[in-house]
């Protein structure tokens, strides 16, 4: 008599991602979590760089300003890092420079607002200072917002379902930072996309019990190997006679930052002077910072997920952009020439390492604030060519990405309204960014073409966001379509967030999520006490 055969059973949905080596408050031994925070320096170094590259030589700058640029921008990055791990959603997530802000500072740059100024340090200078003056009053966005709890508002309607569009898309959105910039320099690029591929998913298993050293850290050991190997390219002559563009993205003498890196040098607020302020400039970079918000968002989502803890309460949330504001003004305040959001490839290197751990960060943010003083040192890190960076965002984009794909646990999946959902979002979300960016390109203005330039800035720089757009109509379609059925409130996977929606729900969110020195429950006790009065004031009505 045969024995009956077992039905196959789908996967366990869990709230916690299992198989995290070490998650928030569990920190590596220090030799360790010095090694992990390092790559996660190294990690960022890529888009620290880039930004100022792209903007700076348009300001005026030359590479003098181009260094001091980049050693503030790290400076600041460190102080927000430690804020928002320590005050902010308390999760280990880097704030570094955002791509949101690229296109409305460029904007700023060339509206031609300076074009009569013949020197060109001067126009720098009084560039800056206009950048300033808007990312102090764009930061004012994120404060309310954020810290009046407004965002606590909106996120408590956000499900599993609207929330795969958003988290998704801020890694797929980025793919223009992959394999185009690995491209640049095929030489350099593609090896350590090898690399990194066989020393972190084929070395770690084939060596067994040397697991962790491929496993955690092939991060560093690749881009030593590929960084000593474009350095004996460079030496050897073999980009003497190729063109400019090439020897700038393989040549490691070009970046122009150590010889112009002073020894010592430290940032402070308003050290290019005092910040001028004109209104279309800040409504620009308040879409800029509206945007931030949203790609922040999905990105805090990601790291929750790699850090092995529960999905984020809305007030932790409307807690880490209020936070998240303050870096904003820190940003004008020091001059950053930039704005900041939450790092997608650093939530990437979570998932890649296994290691969530919140310290690990912490001395990430160390070494950010350390190599932005001595100057030198940090620009002979900051030297490597970008096509390595790039290649890492082909693995780190790529994390990010499928981490937003596993909320589809949550879902249901065979539900046509979820199929309609999720189609739609994607689409869109990648479609109308295309065309914004693509007529751009080709007209040189956005397709909101008015005579009000702040105006076009808003639209375009809202719209040119894939994540945007796609989390919007993600949000107003969840919310809208066919709200009043009973399946639907299952179908999106709301209830199995249902028990985060408050931070007191799960014991839980206080592991993770609870303030340091005892500051979350005075904070509790304040709360408590104002719903008190609020309760009674209500009864006394009735």
């Amino acid at each position: 008599m045969t024995g009956k055969v077992e039905e196959p059973q789908p996967h366990p949905v869990k709230d916690q991602l299992f198989g995290i080596d070490y998650c928030i408050n569990s920190p590596p031994r220090w030799h360790e979590a010095t090694i992990l925070g390092f790559q996660h320096y190294l990690v960022m170094l890529g888009t620290t760089v880039l930004i100022p590259t792209i903007l700076v030589p348009q300001m005026g700058g030359g590479n003098e300003e181009k260094v001091r640029v980049v050693q503030t921008l790290l400076f600041v990055a460190g102080i927000k890092t430690l804020l928002q791990t320590h005050f902010g959603t308390r999760l280990p997530v880097v704030i570094g420079g955002s791509y949101a802000f690229v296109v409305p500072t460029l904007s700023i740059i060339l509206s031609g607002r300076y074009a009569d100024e013949i020197d060109p340090h001067q126009r720098f200078l009084k560039t800056m200072r206009s950048i300033q003056g808007a990312l102090i009053i764009a930061s004012i966005f994120q404060l309310v917002i954020g810290f009046f709890g407004l965002w606590r508002i909106v996120v408590r309607y956000l499900s599993p379902l609207s929330a795969v569009p958003l988290t998704t898309l801020s890694g797929l959105a980025l793919y223009n930072h992959g394999f185009p910039a690995v491209a640049k320099c095929i030489e350099i690029g593609l090896p350590q996309l090898i690399l990194l591929i066989l020393f972190s998913q084929y070395y770690s298993h084939a060596m067994g019990g040397r697991r962790v050293l491929f496993d955690r850290f092939s991060v560093v050991i690749t881009v030593l190997i590929v960084w000593v190997y474009a350095i004996i390219l460079t030496g050897s002559g073999v980009y003497k006679h190729r063109r400019p563009l090439t020897q700038f993205h393989c040549r490691t003498d070009r970046a122009g930052l150590i010889h112009a890196a002073p020894w010592i040098k430290f940032p402070y607020p308003f050290q290019w002077g005092s910040p001028s302020f004109h209104g279309g400039d800040c409504f620009a970079l308040m879409a800029a910072s509206f945007v931030a918000l949203i790609e922040s968002t999905g990105t805090y989502i990601v790291v929750s997920r790699y850090a092995g803890a529960t999905p984020i309460p809305p007030s932790i949330l409307s807690r880490g952009v209020g936070w998240q504001g303050f870096g904003l003004l820190l940003d004008g305040m020091f001059g950053t020439v930039n704005g900041s959001a939450a790092s997608v490839e650093n939530a990437g290197l979570l998932g890649l390492t296994r290691v969530g751990s919140r310290r690990v960060i912490e001395i990430s943010a160390c070494f950010m604030i350390f190599f932005s003083c001595l100057g030198k040192f940090g620009a002979v890190v900051a030297s490597i060519p970008l096509p390595i960076a790039a290649a890492l965002y082909c693995v780190l984009f790529a994390y990010a990405a499928s981490a937003g794909l596993g909320l589809l646990q949550f879902c249901h999946l065979n539900s046509f309204r979820t199929k309609f959902i999720l189609g739609t979002s994607i689409f869109l979300g990648f479609s109308v960014a295309q065309y914004f960016n693509e007529f751009s390109l080709v007209a040189g203005y956005s397709p909101v073409h008015t005579h009000n330039r702040s105006f076009n800035d808003i639209v375009s720089v809202i719209f040119s966001s894939p994540v945007v757009v796609a989390a919007m109509v993600a949000y107003f379609l969840d919310c809208t379509l066919h709200h009043g059925d009973s399946e639907v409130r299952r179908d999106s996977g709301r209830h199995w967030w249902e028990k985060f929606r408050s931070y007191r729900t799960d014991t839980r969110s206080q592991e993770f999520y609870s303030l340091p020195y005892n500051l979350n429950k005075e904070h509790t006790d304040r709360t408590s006490e104002r719903w008190a009065i609020v309760r009674r004031r209500r009864r006394r009505r009735w």
